[in-house]
């Protein structure tokens, strides 16, 4: 089934990709290949302090507000996670994942001070490597952002919420094959502020220099652990820019630092670094 799943998206997305050329219409694909220091998801680290190569495919259909996206984690170490106790976890070989995404994104109120910029989307989760019992899992969320409530329009405040849920029925097994052990149905609330800091720029030809400057608070309601506690688990701190090389091709560093506020998502702090190249065809 996994496979199949697989090939289905891969067809859908080089059929996409194909159509790029034949269609007037604005339909947008944009490739990403990024690679991360360590791999945090919502506040747990997924590789135990280990990195990961994560190319996606990003597919806009021809600017309805619908979009495609097909995102893989590959980690770039071998060995098995620590579960506490000395005792050993999961493979970071059975730890490859795909994620597809398939997301509705509008806006009301637009022009406006408190125009409203809306995004739902579900995602399935697909550990390709593990059994769909053990691991997979499907999550709808809501995105909501508020570009233009700072005088200065450089300050953007958001808010996600999503519920997650095993893919499969039943509970996953709580044994050494699990990533997330337990029944990982839950809530998780996402408070953000993002700020857009612009400075001379830093290559010859670039007039300016944005860094994208966020924080994120996080509430987790029992998302994605059976032993996660209720309460608010972390905050996030995060700086990237974008440089753009050539026509539609960016290259984007970033850094990250992680407060983690409850041990039963994350016991540690956390500090990662990101590098990735996209290119929109």
């Amino acid at each position: 089934m996994k496979k199949q799943v697989i090939l289905l998206a891969a067809v859908v997305l080089f059929c996409a990709a194909g159509l790029v050329q034949a269609q007037e219409d604005p339909l947008g694909v944009t490739a990403d290949a990024t690679w991360v220091s360590k791999y945090l998801w919502y506040g747990f680290d997924l590789l135990d302090d280990k990195g990961a190569f994560q190319p996606s495919v990003d597919v806009d259909l021809f600017g309805s507000g619908f979009s495609l996206n097909v995102w893989s984690s590959y980690p770039t170490a071998v060995g098995d996670m620590n579960k506490g106790g000395g005792a050993a976890g999961t493979s970071r070989v059975d730890a490859t994942e795909f994620d597809y995404t398939l997301a509705y994104s509008t806006v009301i109120c637009e022009g406006e001070p408190h125009a409203t910029y809306i995004t739902a989307q579900g995602i399935y989760y697909d550990f390709i490597d593990i059994p769909s019992q053990a691991a997979d899992a499907e999550e709808i969320g809501v995105q909501l952002t508020w570009p233009n409530v700072s005088p200065t329009g450089d300050v953007t405040p958001g808010y996600y919420i999503s519920r997650i849920w095993p893919a499969k029925s039943g509970k996953p097994r709580a044994g050494k094959d699990d990533l997330i052990p337990g029944d990982y149905a839950g809530w998780i609330h996402v408070f953000s502020l993002g700020y857009d800091l612009t400075v001379p720029g830093l290559l010859p030809e670039t007039p300016e220099q944005t860094f994208n400057l966020s924080v994120a608070t996080v509430y987790n309601d029992g998302f994605a652990g059976g032993t996660v506690d209720h309460d608010w688990s972390h905050a996030v701190f995060g700086a990237s820019t974008d440089f753009e090389l050539a026509e539609n091709f960016n290259v984007t560093p970033g850094i990250y630092y992680q407060s983690s506020w409850d041990d039963t998502v994350n016991s540690e702090d956390e500090l990662w670094i990101s590098l990735g190249a996209s290119y929109k065809f």
